[in-house]
């Protein structure tokens, strides 16, 4: 009986993969576009757009940088069109190339074929110089995958200053190193099998017209034998089982379409070699569609295929309208932790306001708050708030306002906010205090 993952073993042990390597223009091609993605992996958090990293999800500063935007917990409506364009364009574009981000631009394909299966092949009989290169490597690797959370400057801060001073930050470099060598060095290709959800999606996101790696049955079959002195017997497929030989996740793509396929192509270049050894034309394995391998035609205009960029096209019109169109200055009222007003021996109440203000622009601000229309004083324990470029600052307020003020234990107020660049903005704010006057 077969079993059902091509990792494990008739037994149920883990049966560990050591595909060969087929050279073909597929290949050649993954290369070109895989140590271009390393390099834009590696650099990205690194370059700077405005001042800031070009993409960084701070968990630190809870900010997302994406190519000079920045989006905080506050910007809940920009960041669901940023995850609906996102979502929109993945679904687009598997309808229409299948699972072309699994074989040509996921991480862990990359690195895993083209950076440490080379190196397994070249240290195959040094298994501990091969550890310690996977070791160094992964170490690299996490630190470039955490610059993408924690920011360049405070990494190397982590790296290159004494593990005592940054403890968290040191733990979390050697945690995240030790997961990636646990990857790479064991868990591999079961990342994409049995871990990534991924290729379970596939079941919805791919159609019949969708492009996949496909083996042609009614070519091929039925499989015969190939001598140098005679012509193939049967369908072109000789059952070299090279196919499978050179198959990163260990399958057979003559049993059809399957979720274990990440769409490499490397089955295509192995096939495409033996083809032109026996005279046969290449492309009995190719990229295709089930409707294509079925005797029909290809049709790019689907359904899918136009909700998908339409979806796509309007997200995008939204956010970018929106991410330009916001204002210099975000406030809004927060939480008190404490009393929303304190009774004064005079007999005036005190009413609290915490107020919470960003500096959206590049450039330090200075802030000024009066009361607008409304019985009362308003203190501040500055007369004026400075806040840096790109940055957030809670202002509590104190309003003296008479008891009788208060109308059910509460009055509607307004406070002007007022910018040394001009901005101004009039903010209703509700003051909390005793029940002092009529209802």
């Amino acid at each position: 009986m077969k079993p059902l993952l091509s990792t494990l073993n008739r037994d149920g042990s883990r049966h560990f993969l050591h595909p060969k390597l087929a050279h073909g223009r597929f290949l050649n091609r993954r290369r070109l576009v895989g140590y271009s993605l390393i390099a834009l992996f590696v650099l990205l958090p690194r370059i700077r757009i405005g001042g800031r990293p070009a993409f960084l999800i701070d968990l630190v500063t809870r900010e997302i940088s994406a190519f000079g935007a920045v989006f905080r917990p506050t910007d809940g409506f920009l960041l669901a069109l940023l995850g609906l364009t996102i979502v929109a364009t993945v679904f687009w574009i598997t309808a229409l190339f299948g699972r072309v981000w699994c074989g040509w631009g996921c991480p862990q394909t990359i690195y895993l074929e083209l950076v440490f299966r080379p190196i397994e092949r070249l240290l195959k009989r040094h298994p501990i110089t091969k550890l310690a290169v996977y070791a160094a490597l992964s170490f690299a690797l996490a630190n470039v995958f955490l610059a993408y959370f924690v920011g360049t400057d405070r990494l190397e801060l982590w790296v290159f200053e004494s593990p005592r001073e940054h403890v968290a930050g040191f733990s979390l470099v050697m945690a995240v190193s030790a997961l990636m060598l646990f990857d790479f060095a064991y868990f591999r290709e079961q990342m994409c099998i049995v871990t990534c959800p991924y290729g379970r999606l596939q079941a919805v996101l791919l159609d019949r017209q969708s492009s996949i790696v496909g083996y042609d049955a009614t070519r091929g079959e039925p499989r015969g034998k190939h001598k140098k002195s005679l012509p193939v017997v049967g369908g072109a497929c000789i059952d070299c089982h090279a196919c499978v030989a050179v198959c990163p996740t260990g399958i057979d793509i003559r049993d059809g379409l399957q979720m274990e396929c990440v769409g490499c192509a490397q089955c295509i270049d192995a096939c495409d070699d033996i083809m032109t050894k026996t005279h046969q034309p290449r492309g009995l394995i190719r990229y295709t569609s089930q409707d294509e391998l079925a005797g029909s035609g290809r049709h790019l205009l689907r359904v899918r295929t136009i909700v998908y960029p339409v979806l796509v096209a309007l997200a995008l019109i939204g956010l970018v309208w929106q991410t330009t169109a916001r204002a210099e200055t975000e406030i809004w009222i927060d939480r008190i932790s404490g009393p929303s007003f304190v009774t004064l021996p005079s007999g005036e109440v005190t009413s609290q306001l915490l107020l919470k203000l960003e500096n959206r622009t590049e450039t330090r601000r200075s802030y000024r708050f009066e009361l607008v229309a409304t019985p009362g004083t308003l203190r501040s324990a500055l007369p004026s708030w400075e806040v840096a470029p790109r940055h957030s600052v809670s202002i509590p307020l104190f309003v003296d306002l008479p008891r009788s003020a208060f109308i059910a234990g509460e009055l509607r107020g307004h406070v002007r906010l007022t910018s040394d660049a001009g901005f101004t903005q009039l903010i209703d704010v509700t003051l909390f205090g005793p029940d002092g006057g009529p209802r």
